[in-house]
């Protein structure tokens, strides 16, 4: 199926009935204070899926989710993924990898918004946006991004144009171009390469 810019594939609290698997498109899971904007707590690319709380076993979790990158995803009902549970132990195996990569992410998510200044933080989020795309180009508005990082538009309009001058992107129009990743991943804070090297290890480890 497609997917457009803020589809809800997720509402917290409610039975979830369908897990998206991106192929091309990137989801964003967001976590609420009550009289407070949504925060952005993990990223899912075609690295993984939504819906994690049912393959752990409950019908529903705390979180929304919602198409932050347009794009593809493939969907499979609830009732569907226990099907395939129960007959496949490989499936079991994958989903274990990407939950054990999941709680690293949320983690250092934690870790980041309370420790890295927001130009390092915006760099580390285009990467891992590009990385879950698969292109250099992708619409993103500053509002947007804005929500992603936690801070005012403002302030993401001042960093993305010290990102801009420096060449490492271009952002016009509400889409982002990657011109220079490798000036973007010095940029970046290290839980970038934290995360990366944990996906990687996972997806290199031996089957159990």
């Amino acid at each position: 199926m497609d997917l457009e810019v803020h589809d809800q594939v997720l509402t917290r609290d409610k039975p979830i009935e369908h897990l998206h698997f991106p192929l091309d498109c990137v989801l964003s899971l967001m976590a609420a204070v009550e009289g407070e904007s949504m925060v952005e707590v993990a990223t899912i690319g075609h690295e993984g899926m939504s819906g994690l709380p049912v393959f752990l076993g409950t019908v529903a979790g705390p979180n929304d989710a919602f198409c932050q990158v347009p794009g593809r995803a493939l969907r499979l009902s609830a009732a569907g993924l226990q099907r395939f549970l129960a007959l496949d132990g490989a499936l079991h195996h994958v989903l274990h990898r990407y939950t054990q990569a999941t709680m690293v992410l949320l983690a250092q998510n934690v870790a980041c918004n309370r420790l890295h200044a927001t130009e390092e933080r915006c760099a580390r989020w285009l990467l891992q946006t590009r990385d879950r795309v698969g292109a250099d180009e992708f619409p993103l508005t500053q509002e947007f991004l804005a929500q992603m990082l936690g801070v005012h538009r403002g302030t993401v309009s001042l960093t993305a144009g010290v990102l801009q001058q420096a060449g490492m992107i271009r952002y016009t129009r509400g889409q982002i171009t990657v011109l220079d990743a490798d000036a973007l991943q010095r940029t970046a804070c290290p839980c970038y390469g934290i995360v990366q090297a944990e996906f990687e290890r996972l997806t290199a480890a031996p089957e159990a």
